[in-house]
């Protein structure tokens, strides 16, 4: 491994590390990775898992929900995966969230989420409530970010597909937290993925240097007053960290470093010529000492580095709060809306009435969802949100968000299914996001029972009417939609009907 990395990737780490430490840092390339997983506690308390985890874990110190797991195990090939109560997530990646200390209610943004590691990450923190904001710039690569936080039921996040400069009006002075996990030249990642050293052939690192910055200065005018950014990358290079910090705090006085403990410092030092050719300030070259590096040859992860970043609380013109700024999603009471696939909303009224006008002028009628909702929900899981329809699909959006319009929206919240001709299609992210006990009718089978595997393989059941888990006061029939779950962990929907489960298990997702 070692004789295929770069010729100047190596010049270069010799002359920042020195030749001694340099020789430690390249025996790590010879040495196994690691592997981690992060329990996802928006489904399983940590205790609950590990009491019936198949795996051998140990803790990854820095990641409260992260464990290590031996290479060779297969997580990704259980019936717990497809329950999405675990991530597979590079151990030292779960840092920069840590460092973020997301609390419950708060306004979290993920800039550069795609594939939603580090999102799925945040929600968990955010424990369903808050909003939690997640964009990526690339179509092709929201699609995995989508399935994921389908996949962890995460039910408050608002999925953006748009570059961050048309964010800004709509999301000045909004968020809490904002993490920028930013596009970078990837050098810590030479050892788990090989192709990233081909990838930094044809790139430079200066071409990731200048995206770094722009991202970092639009982070800062979405950010609330008191608010946190924390930036991170996968990269040692000095230009895209120290550097990128270093001239952040020179151009935006009202920022400055939260110094970071428990990792490698930051290294001021390394903002030197020829590397970095910038003029910065005393106090910028200090803090950026409190910046954090994760090193391959320290720790069992890979390369990292994390910047923690707090704004004083000082409010500005049209800030959140300020006049004309949607309201707080901690204080506002339940809206509803129903809106339409152009966008504008028809209104409490339409609502009232059970109908909503498509862009088309077509009636859409809300009563097949009101209908199975009271036939299958306990109670209404998503009573503490919006309820809009954008054309035929239903979808519970978070209170408190601005108006949305002009931006392109994936996701405005929490998919719940299809309004077609008077019925209502369940989409596979309600069933994902319930709890099996705000279910009616549920079905739970055990991870050894060889009907988990079959379900999650597209098959029919064979179901015994008995197997239907139902309160006798609350629904005598069996018939119909049912909550199917793994060890009481939802996977998905079935049909049941004279002793067959009738699976709706979506082909896409399927075992292979």
């Amino acid at each position: 491994m070692t004789k295929q990395l770069p010729a100047l990737f190596r010049e270069k780490m010799i002359d920042l590390l020195g030749e001694n430490e340099f020789e430690k840092f390249l025996e790590s390339y010879d040495q196994p990775r690691s592997f981690g997983l992060r329990v996802n506690t928006v489904k399983v308390e940590k205790a609950d898992f590990l009491a019936k985890s198949p795996f051998t874990l140990s803790a990854v110190p820095w990641a409260s929900e992260g464990f290590y797991y031996e290479e060779g195990e297969r997580p990704g090939k259980h019936p717990y995966y497809h329950a999405g109560l675990y991530y597979i997530q590079e151990p030292s990646a779960m840092a920069p969230v840590e460092l973020l200390q997301v609390r419950p209610g708060e306004r979290v943004l993920d800039l550069c989420a795609a594939p939603g590691g580090k999102s799925t990450q945040i929600a968990a923190k955010l424990q369903g409530e808050g909003v939690l904001v997640v964009n990526d710039i690339h179509s092709d690569r929201v699609k995995a970010l989508v399935k994921n936080l389908e996949l962890l039921g995460v039910r408050n996040a608002i999925v953006l597909n748009e570059k961050p400069e048309r964010m800004l009006k709509v999301f000045h002075g909004y968020f809490d937290k904002i993490l920028i996990d930013a596009p970078c030249s990837g050098e810590g990642m030479f050892r788990k993925e090989e192709e990233m050293m081909q990838q930094w052939e044809r790139h430079s690192v200066q071409e990731f240097a200048s995206m770094q910055r722009e991202l970092l200065g639009q982070a800062a005018q979405m950010l609330a007053p008191g608010g946190m950014i924390v930036y991170s990358t996968c990269t040692f290079s000095p230009e895209e960290n120290e550097a990128q910090i270093a001239e952040f705090l020179d151009k935006h006085p009202a920022f400055d470093v939260v110094p970071v403990e428990g990792f490698g410092a930051g290294r001021p030092d390394w903002l030197r010529a020829p590397w970095c050719e910038e003029e910065f300030s005393d106090h910028a070259r200090e803090a950026v000492a409190g910046t954090a590096r994760l090193w391959p040859h320290r720790l069992r992860g890979e390369g990292h580095f994390v910047a923690v970043l707090r704004r004083d609380g000082a409010t500005v013109e049209g800030d959140a709060g300020s006049a004309g700024n949607a309201g707080d999603a901690r204080d506002a009471g339940r809206a509803v809306d129903v809106v339409s696939a152009s966008g504008k909303r028809s209104g409490r009224e339409a609502l009232r009435k059970g109908r909503a006008e498509t862009s088309t002028r077509a009636a859409v009628s809300l009563e097949p969802l009101l209908a199975f909702s009271g036939e299958l929900l306990r109670s209404e899981p998503f009573a503490a949100e919006r309820l809009v329809c954008y054309g035929e699909h239903a979808y519970a959006s978070p209170a408190g968000l601005p108006e949305l319009h002009g931006l392109k929206v994936v996701r405005p919240g929490w998919y719940i299914g299809s309004l077609h001709r008077g019925r209502f299609e369940p989409s596979h992210a309600l069933a994902m996001g319930l709890r099996m006990r705000e279910a009616k009718r549920a079905l739970s089978l055990a991870s050894s029972d060889e009907r988990a595997l079959r379900y999650l393989k597209g098959e029919t059941l064979e179901v015994a009417e008995s197997e239907i888990i139902r309160d006798p006061e609350v629904t005598k029939a069996a018939k119909g939609y049912c909550l199917v779950c793994i060890e009481d962990h939802p996977v998905g929907w079935g049909k049941w009907h004279d002793g067959m489960l009738k699976n709706e298990y979506p082909p896409g997702w399927r075992w292979t």
